[in-house]
């Protein structure tokens, strides 16, 4: 898959995501980030969310960067966040769009420095038997980039400890489609378990689940 250059459209498509965020309150105010891997004069890169910038930011704000961070492109700085959006990049050449957010039910849970465990089948939305939580380390440190690549070797969302949700995706949809799954299912994980002693589905369900998704929503080949 060639990857889209830097370009108004895509600047625009990522702006419209990071204010859908906000509308829907997975973010507020400048909290979170988000990224989309594209390239800039054969360059491979990424484009990230300016530093300290929510909904307001304009196509314009958003600040490009190399794999490796070396080049920049842009009137402002980058999110503090970028290291871990360049080291999810790097370790899931997979994946193409990352999004962070400080969403209310994901965060409450990353704050109890626990994981999202198999109460559900929809926690293989994430990619396995459950969503892992990072533990925590200051953001924007090298640190807290290597556990999140770490946890993203085998998991499309984790959850960072006392901080938030990050997940990621093939595309901006796909992205927004597990973060969302994610923070609804992280409500649904705290409210049963204040209700009694939840039961967990085994790793033989989960596995199930896993392998059937593979192929869920796909078109059906011609005959």
């Amino acid at each position: 898959m060639s990857l889209p250059e830097d370009t108004l459209a895509l600047r625009q498509t990522l702006v419209a995501e990071v204010q859908a965020l906000d509308r829907l309150g997975l973010n507020r105010g400048s909290t979170g980030n988000a990224s989309l891997r594209c390239t800039r004069g054969g360059v491979s890169g990424f484009l990230v969310t300016a530093t300290g910038m929510g909904a307001e930011i304009e196509p314009d704000d958003l600040v490009w960067l190399s794999a490796d961070g070396q080049q920049r492109r842009g009137r402002y700085k980058p999110s503090s966040e970028w290291p871990f959006h360049a080291a999810i990049l790097a370790a899931r050449p997979d994946l193409n769009a990352v999004l962070h957010t400080h969403s209310p039910h994901a965060t409450a849970l990353a704050c109890l420095g626990e994981r999202l465990p198999p109460f559900h089948y929809m926690v293989a939305i994430a990619g396995g038997d459950d969503v892992p939580c990072v533990p925590y380390q200051i953001f924007g440190s090298e640190a807290l980039s290597q556990g999140v690549a770490a946890a993203f070797a085998c998991r499309d969302a984790a959850l960072l400890a006392h901080h938030g949700l990050v997940a990621g995706g093939r595309v901006l949809a796909q992205a927004h489609k597990v973060l969302a799954e994610v923070e609804a299912l992280c409500g649904i994980w705290l409210a049963v378990r204040a209700a009694g002693a939840p039961k967990l589905l085994d790793a033989a369900q989960m596995a199930a689940v896993i392998e059937k998704f593979r192929t869920y929503g796909q078109s059906q080949s011609a005959a």
